[in-house]
């Protein structure tokens, strides 16, 4: 295992120690949303920390699957569901080993996932993300952008870690994704930088 282990994500969950959390789901998921990015179906919303994108799905009428890998997540939005009387499944699952037990998913929200696992995972990350999506299933992807203001906080160190396009143009090939022309979404983030936003399509395996 690289990076950050358990421990240190149920300790930040613990102690409400998640600077990253913006206290609402993001924008840009509710711009797509209005814009009809998505069609209501099957949603998995991998490292959802406190939850407020799967609030927001469950309340619009999707099914959606959520992961994270610190317990006190998984408790904290389970415990968010109930008290607003919206359902869906949570799960405490490590993003690199999971595989889905009931068929795969029409679109998966990934914002603060990538960017908080070690760079040496991302290439098994993205497997697992293109192996869980039906052909011509949509990742709606909100890439961390780091380099520009995180320099000087140190973000470059990770996590969040640095989530340069080109790199993500690599790890998410043209072979098995349709792109989007740019220009892309920029969406401002609490911490002073910023998330590119932009929706892939997954082509099958040839």
């Amino acid at each position: 295992m690289v990076g950050p282990d358990r421990p240190f994500w149920q300790r930040l969950f613990e102690q409400n120690l998640t600077p990253w959390d913006r206290g609402s789901a993001n924008p840009q998921l509710l711009a797509w949303l209005e814009r009809g990015a998505l069609s209501h179906g099957r949603i998995l919303v991998p490292g959802c920390g406190n939850g407020h994108e799967v609030l927001a799905l469950a309340a619009m009428g999707f099914e959606v699957t959520a992961l994270d890998y610190a317990p006190a997540a998984v408790d904290r939005v389970a415990a968010r569901l109930e008290a607003a009387g919206l359902h869906a499944t949570i799960l405490k699952a490590d993003v690199r080993e999971w595989t889905p037990d009931d068929g795969l998913f029409d679109a998966i929200y990934e914002q603060t996932c990538l960017c908080a696992l070690h760079p040496d995972d991302w290439m098994r990350y993205a497997e697992r993300l293109h192996a869980w999506l039906r052909p011509d299933g949509r990742l709606l992807a909100l890439f961390m952008q780091t380099l520009q203001d995180g320099a000087a906080q140190g973000l470059i160190q990770g996590p969040p870690y640095h989530c340069d396009i080109h790199a993500m143009r690599a790890l998410f090939p043209a072979t098995r994704w349709n792109w989007p022309a740019p220009p892309y979404a920029q969406v401002p983030h609490p911490l002073g930088i910023f998330e590119i936003g932009l929706v892939l399509q997954s082509k099958p395996v040839a």
